[in-house]
């Protein structure tokens, strides 16, 4: 039998369960990030990488790299992962996707992601799924995003662009900004 708590919502208690075990780590992970970098302005913090060695890679480093490996035009990933969490590797959404390309746990999972808040593995596993989407959708930018953000089987459901307005705007915002920064070599 599950434990079961009273937590007083809008003046009025309700019966909740405790949230998921792994949605608690990843809010302790989050707050660990921010004390390391606590009086440091986000955008200077996590672009410290190419300088000092042993600071944190940088956002671009990490993407072209990742981009590289899994044959993925860097602008593209780019694109995805400005849309997706504006570039910061601490993003959490409501939902539970964790990082720079807001992987879902069950993702990362897949791709071999031990930990979704490392900017290296997140960029990694968000490129490989990137590329495995761009394969199953014949290389079609707009559906691989589409893919990305609804799911692969909203877009085959579908048979493309679901009718969400999030997923519609989130591959409007995809490719006016790929645009922005040079059509794909795909």
């Amino acid at each position: 039998m599950r434990a079961e708590y009273l937590r007083p919502t809008s003046g009025w208690r309700a019966l909740q369960s405790p949230p998921p075990a792994g949605y608690l780590r990843a809010q302790a992970r989050v707050a660990a990030i921010k004390t390391r970098f606590r009086g440091l302005r986000p955008s200077f913090a996590i672009a410290l990488g190419s300088a000092n060695p042993s600071a944190p890679t940088s956002v671009h480093d990490a993407i072209k790299r990742a981009a590289a490996r899994a044959g993925v035009d860097s602008n593209l990933l780019l694109a995805v992962a400005e849309a997706e969490s504006g570039l910061r590797p601490d993003a959490v959404s409501p939902k539970g996707a964790v990082g720079l390309m807001q992987l879902m746990p069950s993702t990362a999972g897949i791709f071999g992601i031990h930990d979704a808040f490392d900017l290296e593995q997140n960029a990694r596993g968000g490129a490989a799924y990137l590329r495995q989407l761009l394969d199953r959708f014949g290389g079609d930018v707009g559906l691989a995003v589409a893919a990305y953000n609804a799911g692969p089987g909203a877009v085959e459901r579908y048979a493309g662009v679901p009718p969400y307005g999030e997923t519609q705007r989130f591959v409007t915002r995809v490719l006016s900004r790929l645009s922005e920064l040079g059509a794909p070599d795909l």
